[in-house]
């Protein structure tokens, strides 16, 4: 499968629904049908998605920004800002050329000084962009519309770079907001996207506005994910944040919102009987579970340890503990999500058949385990994480480990997960997470770099994987690409990067007079319509 027929079948670029409305919003007509509420996963406290890496930041700079390229539904980078680029014969000089008439949110064109000086806050926060820095002899804007980049080796991957859809993405902002140090956050968010955001009516917290940009010039091309035709009907969109999930779905089904963009497995039997909603597989990839393990610390970091770990894990318990319908749920002997054109399960077997809990035990003896405590993190916050932890706290019970069990909150586990104190100290040996199926598909994905700098995969550190992955960078065609990855899945299972937990599969819910919304891992604006 090559990247242009995956998920064709599954997603092609039809909405999901297209039903004419049966309920009316308890607001004005008029208003009700120029602004669309949803009510997203989490609340967007802060708009920089440069120096934010959660997904939420990067769900309102896909409004707010606009991007040099963008990876459409089957992951192939295509144009969005760009009208062409050039790559000379070497492989080492790219030149590209901006279409006319973009224009910032300010009025201001957007000019190749922009794209560069974008480029560069992004590229010192984004692992691909620092490779490519790392190799890099010139970036610099040759006049208004075209800019080059000129490096020491070639980089066969740099569309997939600029257009990547994981945070941080290479949004283009004005080259004097660019300017601010990629560690700090930037104070004035005027964008070169579809939609403005409405600073004076942001409540953090409540709720953020965003009005569509008359300024703005879609491409001509259908939408297609985070590429093509960026065409906003509404007027407005509304991000209203409600934590608790029964709430925000009484509020859909009385009107009072339009759309949910996550919708707990436990509330979609009521859901789905209200002849006013819809509900619909948001992602047909879904959503990736991991328990990572601190390579720094005892018990872990003996790989005899994180193996028995790995022998004695049921992906079916995590994800029937979530989900609980076998239907929502996939297993993923591997590193990389089945039905993604790099799938594979080489070197899995330790993930698959029934679990071998006494080996795990003996295992584990070996590493060297004698009953110390180990902490582990779960956020209570995220319906989840709540689950993942219920059964890792289980699984090493059964195991005869003492566990000390953080239960915090989201916020707090990133706080503690970025320290490498000893446990005992502050520090931390386990925490359960889970991120888009899209965002693990290749080796971009950061969470399978072992070069000892990664936090979020507790600092995995294996010269052999680095060396596949640096491979899989060089490639130039997909059969190489697979080869790779083979031996790359190979590499990471037997040294245990992290655990795999399973694939869940998530659910949109909007209300009937909704129209236009589509597969997607995240909710795309782009020709959504309401009527009332």
């Amino acid at each position: 499968m090559d990247r242009r027929t995956f998920l064709k079948s599954a997603v092609g670029a039809g909405a999901l629904a297209t039903a004419g409305g049966l309920a009316t919003p308890a607001i004005a007509q008029g208003a009700a049908a120029r602004a669309l509420r949803l009510v997203p996963h989490a609340d967007v406290a802060n708009f920089d998605p440069v120096w934010n890496g959660a997904y939420i930041a990067r769900n309102a700079g896909l409004l707010l920004w606009d991007m040099l390229y963008g990876i459409d539904n089957t992951l192939t980078p295509r144009r969005q800002m760009v009208e062409t680029e050039e790559v000379s014969a070497d492989g080492l000089t790219w030149t590209f050329r901006l279409r006319p008439g973009l224009k910032f949110h300010d009025g201001e064109p957007v000019l190749a000084r922009d794209a560069v000086a974008s480029i560069h806050r992004w590229a010192a926060r984004e692992p691909m962009g620092q490779m490519i820095k790392a190799i890099e002899i010139e970036l610099v804007a040759i006049d208004d519309r075209t800019f080059r980049w000129v490096l020491k080796k070639p980089f066969p991957k740099m569309l997939l770079a600029l257009g990547k859809s994981g945070p941080p993405c290479c949004f283009v902002m004005p080259a004097r907001i660019a300017a601010t140090d990629p560690f700090r956050q930037i104070g004035e968010y005027v964008g070169s996207g579809p939609m403005r955001f409405a600073r004076a009516e942001w409540v953090p917290g409540a709720k953020a506005v965003f009005e569509r940009f008359a300024g703005y010039v879609p491409r001509q091309e259908p939408p297609s994910w985070y590429a093509g035709g960026k065409n906003i009907v509404v007027d407005r969109i509304e991000w209203i944040t409600i934590p608790d999930p029964a709430t925000a779905s009484a509020a859909l089904q009385n009107g009072e919102v339009d759309w949910l963009e996550l919708v707990l497995p436990d509330l979609l039997p009521v859901l789905r009987k209200n002849r006013n909603l819809v509900t619909a597989i948001n992602d047909p990839v879904g959503s990736v579970g991991w328990l990572v393990m601190n390579h720094l610390f005892p018990p872990f970091n003996d790989v005899r340890a994180r193996r028995a770990i790995l022998m004695a894990l049921s992906q079916e318990d995590y994800m029937r503990a979530f989900v609980g319908d076998d239907s929502l749920w996939k297993p993923m002997p591997g590193y990389f999500p089945p039905g993604t054109p790099l799938y594979t399960d080489d070197g899995g077997d330790i993930l698959k058949g029934p679990r071998k809990m006494e080996a795990a035990k003996r295992l584990l003896a070996d590493s060297g385990y004698a009953g110390e405590p180990v902490t582990l993190m779960a956020a209570q916050d995220l319906a989840n994480h709540k689950a993942f932890g219920d059964v890792t706290v289980d699984l090493l019970r059964r195991l005869d480990m003492k566990v000390d069990f953080a239960a915090v909150d989201w916020g707090t586990l990133l706080a503690r997960r970025a320290q490498k104190l000893p446990p005992r100290q502050g520090g931390w040996q386990m925490y359960v997470n889970s991120y888009f199926g899209v965002d693990f598909a290749d080796p971009t994905n950061r969470l399978i770099r072992a070069n000892g700098n990664e936090q979020s995969n507790g600092w995995a550190n294996n010269p052999q994987i680095e060396a596949e992955i640096a491979a899989w960078y060089d490639a130039t065609s997909l059969d190489e690409e697979k080869r790779i990855v083979s031996r790359l899945n190979r590499l990471a299972v037997d040294h245990v990067v992290y655990a795999p937990l399973g694939i869940s599969l998530r659910h949109f819910a909007w209300r009937k007079n909704v129209s236009g919304i589509v597969q997607a891992p995240l909710p795309l604006f782009w020709g959504v319509s309401k009527t009332v």
